[in-house]
């Protein structure tokens, strides 16, 4: 499994501002919506209860919430640059501007965990986040987040 295979260019934006943790749950939803032709509602009402079993905010700036979904068909990720970082109650308490978020189905089993694993590595590398903060063109972003991976296998 690669970046590629989970994230498509579309899926990729940047947002000049979101207020609230709730309001970053409405764009990704409505990113899935017209990424994936998934239900904004339930992509959103699925991300607030995973995120009620715990904050999703892994430290750095950086947060993956994700969750699973009956209308789901595979592993689908959703990345968001914020240009003005967010409180997300992440673990270190430090504002969020990163955000991978991954829809899987209800019975994606291993494949969502091995997806939860690859964007957690990728997330890591302190140079592909550096990059990916000094760029806003989603295009970009898409080619950094594609490229971080082939390059760590190397």
């Amino acid at each position: 499994m690669q970046i590629a295979d989970i994230l498509k260019p579309e899926a990729v934006k940047t947002i000049a501002s979101c207020t609230s943790k709730k309001r970053l749950f409405h764009d990704l939803g409505e990113l899935a919506e017209t990424s994936y032709d998934l239900k904004s509602a339930e992509v959103i009402e699925a991300l607030i209860e995973r995120e009620g079993l715990g904050p999703t905010g892994v430290g750095h700036g950086i947060a993956l919430p994700h969750a699973r979904l009956a209308g789901a068909t595979a592993v689908q990720g959703i990345f968001l640059r914020l240009e003005k970082p967010l409180n997300f109650d992440s673990v270190d308490r430090q504002p969020v501007d990163l955000v991978f978020c991954l829809i899987a189905p209800e019975c994606a089993g291993v494949d969502h965990l091995k997806a939860l694993a690859l964007v957690s590595r990728t997330m890591r590398d302190s140079a592909t986040c550096t990059k990916l903060r000094a760029n806003s063109d989603p295009a970009t972003l898409h080619t950094i987040l594609t490229e971080a991976q082939s390059s760590q296998a190397a």
